[in-house]
């Protein structure tokens, strides 16, 4: 079974994730059967390896990250793989994929662009 994980940096300020709560509740919408969580780097619940974690327990097999990161990152190059390695590691059989980060994908950029233009 698929899954997708929004990945973003976390903050102390619990209100920081909601915009990152609001792209899955879209991604939802437009997919109700889908299976997409949030996970964070640092300070929010649930941190990458609990959620990879609880979805390898849960049977899903096909993980895809997606980073909410503007660009590579320190983030992305370094602690994305190690956290990764980790992770298949502890569950050998789980297909684990990164996305482009977002801010990097032509189709984000374009819709910036476009929001930018009307701001």
């Amino acid at each position: 079974m698929k899954a997708t994980i929004l990945f973003a940096h976390g903050a102390r300020d619990p209100e920081w994730a909601q915009p990152i709560r609001a792209i899955r509740d879209a991604m939802l919408a437009r997919d109700p059967q889908a299976q997409i969580e949030c996970a964070f780097l640092e300070f929010i619940a649930p941190l990458l390896p609990a959620a990879i974690d609880a979805l390898a327990r849960s049977g899903h097999d096909d993980i895809v990250i997606v980073p909410i990161f503007m660009a590579q990152t320190g983030h992305t190059k370094r602690d994305l793989p190690a956290l990764l390695d980790a992770a298949q590691a502890r569950h050998p059989g789980l297909r684990l994929r990164v996305a482009t980060p977002i801010g990097e994908a032509p189709a984000v950029v374009a819709a910036i662009a476009a929001y930018a233009l009307t701001a």
